[in-house]
């Protein structure tokens, strides 16, 4: 463990670890198969990453998401730690040689989508690899009985047949207790060590208000709540004029989705980090892989369509342990609309055929080809061009993507890369030979050094423009030629959302569609929608008890702070700091029971009196004897 707590202190400046942490490392040291279940900001990645630095090798991380595994690897590199990902956008070559940097190279970290565990190129590598670690991330995914079930999860299992001496780590956020049970059968984990943290946040408060007019219920939020917020709408449209709103209620706001430039979003995501803009309005598009510990309120402005997301966006407000707030605002229709949505969302077999035939001819691609191919992909542009609302095809693709036959990638920046494809030797030649070309490889060489005849490695047109005294459109140009006379390998940067074949184009006539597995999912969406409907109109019961009940978290304890157990309290007519007072004079002269604390104070209910017990427990004003009684500190 000291070496564990070694690398905290090298890599993260921490010197000691978050509750549960260290158990969930040692774990993996020891050589146990390891399900790791902690809440959003629970610091899950540490629990993979510590005991992989502390082994020789590799650790290979499975992730779904794009943005996640990009995050991550940027987190780790400004650590000075070796990470690299592989996504859909990269060129064969480019693969080809970062899976032998992972070979033969100081690489310590490798993410991978799970399509990406087919791959003859991938496959053919892994057995030569040093891989001390398999993380499984968003673990739930492998689960068809989880809120975001990806088929492709269930190459997990035979793909880690291939490293039969790595150690295996799932983790994930939010899991049901089916879901847990899913996730350990899938993966076949041996006598697997199960670490789940409470699903209760003593400090964030939940909070639901059935409300015609959300937007002045929101600024009410905002103007008694101070610091940072994030507001949740699904819309795209109502992230700006509810930002706009805000402003003009002398709020400062700012709006992101991921229909902008990744530019723009970069510099609002930057801006609200730094609190330059003190409330973002967003999509559920925001929030994943951004540290910000200090958000003291999340407002959600629609429904989310499952408990497990509301948790997660919910739980980024209070990451700081202070106290935070979490509120959803509703109106009837809000309910009826995504009731609506399940069947919406499931829509007719012969109609899922139709579109992927439609993406096969947008693209024109053959039968038989493109897996793992990615495309550029404009919703607005393919709907229009296929006759499509906008939204209607966004549901179909969403179902292809439920059937394992392509990827949805939201737009992220990924620079330009470059490699030298031959010898300095010919190099020097070539520029002898091309004299107006020099100019501008000279600047290429000296910004990227001797590394870009061996590696791909970034390169920012606008650097070399200004270096080379030439306009950035005719670096472009050039490099581009360059790449069609194979003197270097030029892979231009993309922001553009993308489409991944997973499978071969097949014939959309004979999709193979199991209708039974279609309706599992339907029945499983209805039983996530009727949860989140459940909770929002409860009136009788703790909210942090719900979601702990709903996870499988066995509790008789009401939080407290709750729009419900605020309300109990106030009508009780005692204030809680009465209440306390009170225990503490039952105690002043010997330990009691609770139940004899509660016979001595029968008028007090029996959830009011276990919260201000709790709270004194917290306070350590008392404690808990060895028999079991409650004694005054």
């Amino acid at each position: 463990m000291s070496k564990s707590l070694e690398i905290l202190k090298k890599y993260w400046g921490y010197s000691s670890f978050r509750p549960m942490q260290e158990e969930i490392i040692m774990s993996v040291l020891n050589g146990r198969d390891t399900l790791a279940l902690l809440p959003t900001g629970g610091g899950k990645s540490v629990c993979f990453q510590v005991p992989a630095l502390c082994m020789d090798g590799l650790c290979l991380v499975i992730s779904p998401l794009i943005a996640l595994m990009k995050d991550q690897v940027n987190h780790l590199a400004k650590r000075g730690i070796k990470a690299v990902f592989i996504h859909s956008g990269m060129k064969f070559k480019e693969i080809d040689l970062m899976l032998d940097n992972c070979i033969y190279g100081d690489i310590k970290f490798l993410y991978l989508s799970p399509e990406r565990l087919k791959s003859d190129l991938l496959l053919e590598r892994v057995g030569k690899m040093n891989v001390n670690l398999l993380a499984i991330d968003e673990a739930h995914c492998i689960s068809q009985w989880g809120y975001d079930f990806r088929p492709s999860y269930l190459e997990i299992n035979n793909f880690k047949k291939l490293l039969p001496t790595s150690k295996l780590i799932a983790l994930t956020a939010t899991a049901t207790i089916r879901v847990q049970d899913d996730i350990i059968n899938k993966l076949e984990m041996e006598q697997a060590a199960v670490f789940q943290k409470s699903f209760a946040r003593k400090n964030l408060s939940y909070s639901v208000f059935q409300k015609e007019n959300k937007e002045q219920k929101l600024i009410e939020i905002l103007n008694k709540v101070p610091g940072s917020a994030v507001v949740y709408t699904k819309s795209r449209r109502k992230t700006k004029s509810i930002a706009d709103l805000l402003n003009q209620n002398r709020i400062s706001a700012d709006y992101y989705h991921a229909g902008l430039s990744n530019q723009e979003r970069n510099k609002k995501q930057e801006n609200w980090i730094g609190n330059k803009s003190r409330v973002i309005v967003a999509t559920n598009a925001f929030g994943m892989g951004i540290d910000k510990a200090d958000v003291r309120t999340v407002v959600h402005l629609d429904v989310p369509d499952s408990l497990e997301n509301y948790y997660q966006e919910a739980g980024r407000a209070g990451r700081d342990e202070k106290r935070a707030f979490a509120v959803l605002l509703y109106n009837p229709g809000d309910i009826k609309e995504l009731k609506d949505q399940v069947e919406t969302s499931f829509p007719a077999i012969e109609a899922i055929k139709k579109i992927y035939q439609g993406l096969a001819n947008y693209f024109k691609i053959a039968v038989g080809s493109s897996y793992l191919e990615s495309y550029d992909f404009d919703l607005e542009n393919f709907s229009k061009a296929m006759g499509y609302k906008p939204f209607e095809a966004f549901n179909l693709l969403k179902k292809l993507e439920d059937l394992g036959l392509i990827q949805l990638n939201d737009g992220f920046h990924q620079p330009s890369q470059l490699q030298i494809s031959i010898t300095k030797q010919d190099l020097y030649k070539f520029q002898i030979e091309n004299a107006p070309l020099e100019p501008i490889i000279q600047s290429v060489l000296r910004l990227c050094g001797g590394e870009i005849f061996s590696n791909y490695v970034t390169v920012f047109e606008d650097q070399v423009a200004r270096l080379a005294r030439v306009a950035k459109t005719e670096v472009i140009r050039i490099l581009n030629q360059l790449g069609t006379q194979n003197i270097i390998h030029y892979i231009g940067q993309k922001d553009s959302p993308q489409i991944v074949f997973l499978t071969p184009r097949q014939d959309a006539s004979k999709l193979n569609i199991d209708k039974r597995k279609f309706e599992t999912r339907k029945q499983v969406k209805t039983t996530q929608v009727e949860a989140i409907v459940k909770y929002v109109l409860t009136l009788n019961r703790c909210r942090t008890r719900v979601f702990q009940e709903y996870f499988g978290e066995a509790t008789f304890n009401n939080c407290g702070s709750c729009d419900y157990c605020i309300s109990q309290k106030n009508k009780s007519g005692v204030s809680a700091r009465q209440i306390e007072a009170e225990i503490i004079k039952v105690l002043v002269d010997k330990p009691r029971s609770i139940s004899f604390i509660g016979s001595i104070m029968p008028k007090t209910r029996e959830d009011v009196l276990i919260d201000a017990i709790r709270q004194l427990l917290d306070k350590e004003q008392i404690r808990y004897t060895k028999t079991g009684l409650l004694e005054r500190v």
